[in-house]
C-alpha cells in the first residue's frame, strides 16, 4: 500500500517530533552522510566531461527521486511512520514560518558568521556535526534571503511556466536549453547572477550556506525542498499523460552529449535503476 507525503505545514507535533527524531538517528547511525558524499560525488556540472546524472541533464529528476526515496527508506527502517514532508515555497514564503521552527528545522544562521543557532540541527545542540563538506566548516549555516542581496523564493506563476510546457527536456540536454520541463524546474537560465536562478535553483539560493554547493544535503531542508520538486514532476506527469521522459533513446555517437547523460531505459548511476523505472511512483506513495 503506498504511503503518503504530506505538506510539512500540516504535520502534527507528533509528526515533526519523529520525522526530527529520525532524522538525528540516521545521522547517528552514519547513514546520513553517505547521502551527502552521494551528492558530492555526482554534482558534475555540464562544463565538465563525463556523464552527468545529478545536475545540468535529464536526470536532474529521475537521480533526485530515487535519492529522496533511499533516505526515507533509512528513516522508515528507524521509524515506519515517518515520511518525507514537502515544503511549498511558493506559499511558506517567510524567513520564520514553517519550516524554519524551533521543532522542526530551526532558523536562519546569525548574521557574523551565518551558524544556524536554533533547533535541533544546530551544532551547538550536539547532535549535527559536518563531517562531509566542501568547506571545514563543522557547523551548519544559513543565509535565508541573502540578507546583502535580497532575492525572493519562486513564485506560483514561476512554477506555472514550467508545468505548461507539454516537452520533458531537449537538445543538447544540459543547462542552456530553453525550452523543455525539466530544465526551467531545474532552473538554469540565462544572463549572470539572480535573474539565471529559477524555481528550484533560486530556492537553493535564497537559503544559502551549505545549500549552495554539492554539500547541500547537510541542510536537512534539502528533502522538504526535493520532496516538493519531486511533487512537481508528478504534477507534469498527469498534466501531460502522453509525453516522457527524454531522452528516449542515448546521443549518437556524433553528437557533444553522447555518453554524458542517460536515456530512458539506460542504468542510472550510481544505481541499478533506469529512468523509466522511476517514472511511475503511484504505487510507492502519493503526495496529499
Amino acid at each position: 500500500m503506498a504511503y503518503t507525503r504530506k505538506n510539512v505545514n500540516r504535520l502534527t507535533a507528533g509528526e515533526r517530533r519523529r520525522l526530527v527524531e529520525a532524522l538525528l538517528e540516521v545521522k547517528r547511525r552514519g547513514e546520513y552522510d553517505e547521502f551527502v558524499r552521494l551528492h558530492i560525488e555526482y554534482n558534475t556540472p555540464d562544463g565538465e566531461r563525463g556523464l552527468r546524472t545529478a545536475h545540468m541533464t535529464p536526470s536532474f529528476l529521475p537521480w533526485h527521486r530515487k535519492l529522496l526515496l533511499d533516505l526515507e527508506e533509512a528513516l522508515r527502517r528507524v521509524d515506519d511512520s515517518v515520511t518525507m514532508p514537502y515544503w511549498d515555497w511558493t506559499r511558506e514564503r517567510t524567513t520564520t514560518s514553517v519550516p524554519w521552527t524551533d521543532d522542526l528545522l530551526g532558523g536562519n544562521g546569525r548574521r557574523s558568521d551565518r551558524q544556524v543557532m536554533s533547533g535541533p540541527f544546530a551544532y551547538r545542540s550536539g547532535y549535527w556535526k559536518l563531517t562531509e563538506n566542501v568547506t571545514d566548516r563543522h557547523y551548519l549555516t544559513r543565509d535565508l534571503g541573502r540578507a546583502a542581496n535580497p532575492i525572493q523564493l519562486p513564485t506560483g506563476q514561476d512554477l506555472e511556466s514550467a508545468l505548461v510546457d507539454p516537452v520533458y527536456d531537449t537538445a543538447p540536454w544540459d543547462s542552456t536549453v530553453t525550452r523543455g520541463f525539466r530544465n526551467k524546474l531545474e532552473g538554469w537560465g540565462p544572463g549572470r547572477g539572480s535573474v539565471s536562478w529559477r524555481n528550484h535553483n533560486r530556492v537553493h539560493r535564497w537559503i544559502g550556506g551549505v545549500m549552495l554547493g554539492g554539500a547541500a544535503v547537510n541542510d536537512p531542508v534539502f528533502w522538504l525542498h526535493h520532496s516538493f520538486v519531486d511533487l512537481q514532476w508528478t504534477r507534469w506527469q498527469q498534466r501531460h499523460r502522453e509525453h516522457r521522459y527524454l531522452p528516449a533513446v542515448p546521443p549518437g555517437t556524433r553528437d557533444a552529449q553522447h555518453g554524458r547523460v542517460v536515456a530512458r531505459n539506460e542504468r542510472l548511476p550510481p544505481w541499478d535503476v533506469t529512468p523509466d523505472e522511476l517514472e511511475d511512483m503511484s504505487g510507492v506513495y502519493q503526495y496529499v
